[in-house]
């Protein structure tokens, strides 16, 4: 939806914050596998710190997979773009591209910051076009591909 308001939003829009990946009941048996292999070669090494380490993992990973993705509201104006009350400015990043995967469309934003990770956030296709103009006129725009996390993370569906 766009809109032009007294606070000079450009455009307003809601997506979910990642895209949700199903998972059946392969991709628990086979992390299960994982799981229960890396924890009999700690027992066996007696390595107890890396056996807590496992359990801790897979319990966080178990949480951040079984969290459904919240609908964030984003708004692009003359400071940067706006999510909630963080602002992330244009003068940060050095430049911005588009990818497009199964029908999900997201902004990557590449940091100045040599160490700093890639920001990508995701809008629905009706709004793309006028989104990528506001960041066009204020940032180069660049091919961005996945890079070799993003493709660890999208093959495993995480």
């Amino acid at each position: 939806m766009e809109k032009n308001s007294d606070k000079k939003s450009f455009v307003e829009w809601d997506a979910k914050e990642f895209i949700e990946y199903k998972r059946g009941a392969i991709w628990y048996v086979v992390l299960a596998i994982v799981v229960l292999a890396l924890a009999a070669f700690a027992v066996w090494q007696q390595q107890w710190s890396f056996l807590v380490l496992i359990v801790v993992a897979t319990v966080a990973l178990l949480v951040y997979v079984m969290r459904p993705p919240r609908t964030l509201h984003y708004s692009l104006d003359e400071e940067g773009i706006k999510e909630g009350k963080m602002t992330l400015r244009y003068e940060d990043y050095r430049s911005f591209g588009v990818l497009s995967e199964n029908n999900h469309y997201s902004i990557v934003l590449i940091p100045k910051k040599r160490f700093s990770p890639r920001v990508m956030i995701y809008f629905p296709e009706e709004s793309g076009e006028r989104i990528v103009d506001v960041f066009g006129e204020r940032l180069p725009m660049e091919p961005v591909k996945l890079d070799l996390v993003d493709q660890l993370v999208r093959l495993l569906r995480i």
